[in-house]
């Protein structure tokens, strides 16, 4: 957390408010947070424009005239992190590690945790950068789809539910994506890849699709501390059909949910309904 769904809901609310403004300067107030911050990344960011704010898998990906001498600004809010836009005047609290100052507003990087990322990049192709160059295909795009899904998983015996969630093959398919896209297209999370029909690989992207498209559209999860540009709340979690909610009755077909672990992760899912 937070995964694809909140990270695209946040690029969604400050775009409106950020294009095209033109950046006064950053206050940073930590030298690393998952890696180091940049030395110097206050003076680098002072007095270029923000063209537009891109997404790629988590990483909120902030164009700062980059075709013109300028870069990229990499923001990732790793397992607890928040951007939120705040009146100048606003008191940085404890956890509050980063301002990105402009004229009329601040946006203020929140992350208690500090697993987050706030990384720089010169130039024009942000996608070079290492921790971009190796992820995954984006599960909203054109390409990803059953065909897809079923030739990337040949010869892989892992779980699907893992494997959907290694951003190495797709990018930002979370905990709770995962288990509730699963229990959509009706399959267990403990079936091997390789043993899915292409059939169902159809069955399951379009699930993915479907899953994440709706969790954008109730404003991603708040299950911790995320929270969206304006300081409101998710409610997907509210909806959700398997995830954490192990022992309650299945709303397909009234059975139990079951909860098992995978990878370290708790695993949500209805025997009778997925297969």
């Amino acid at each position: 957390m937070p995964e694809l769904p909140e990270v695209e809901v946040s690029r969604q609310g400050l775009l409106p408010f950020l294009s095209q403004q033109r950046i006064a300067g950053a206050i940073v107030r930590t030298p690393r947070l998952r890696h180091e911050i940049p030395p110097g990344l206050d003076a680098r960011l002072a007095g270029l424009r923000v063209e537009t704010i891109r997404r790629r898998g988590k990483y909120l990906l902030f164009d700062c005239q980059s075709e013109h001498g300028g870069g990229w600004l990499m923001i990732h809010l790793g397992m607890s992190g928040s951007l939120r836009l705040v009146a100048p005047a606003t008191p940085a609290q404890a956890h509050d590690h980063f301002d990105l100052l402009f004229a009329d507003t601040v946006l203020r990087l929140r992350d208690p945790r500090r697993f987050g990322a706030l990384l720089w990049h010169e130039g024009e192709r942000v996608e070079a950068h290492p921790l971009l160059a190796g992820l995954g295909i984006e599960p909203l795009s054109a390409a990803f789809d059953g065909d897809w899904l079923h030739a990337a998983t040949r010869g892989r015996r892992a779980p699907i539910k893992p494997l959907l969630m290694d951003s190495r093959l797709v990018v930002g398919i979370g905990n709770i994506y995962a288990a509730e896209s699963l229990h959509l297209a009706g399959i267990s999370p403990r079936r091997a890849a390789n043993r899915i029909s292409h059939a169902r690989y159809h069955l399951l992207a379009a699930a993915v699709r479907s899953t994440l498209s709706a969790a954008i559209a109730a404003g991603g999860s708040s299950v911790r501390d995320y929270v969206h540009s304006d300081g409101g709340a998710g409610c997907f979690q509210l909806s959700c059909a398997v995830y954490d909610r192990a022992g309650e009755p299945c709303p397909a077909c009234g059975g139990p949910v079951q909860m098992i672990r995978q990878g370290g992760r708790s695993s949500f899912y209805c025997r009778r309904c997925q297969r």
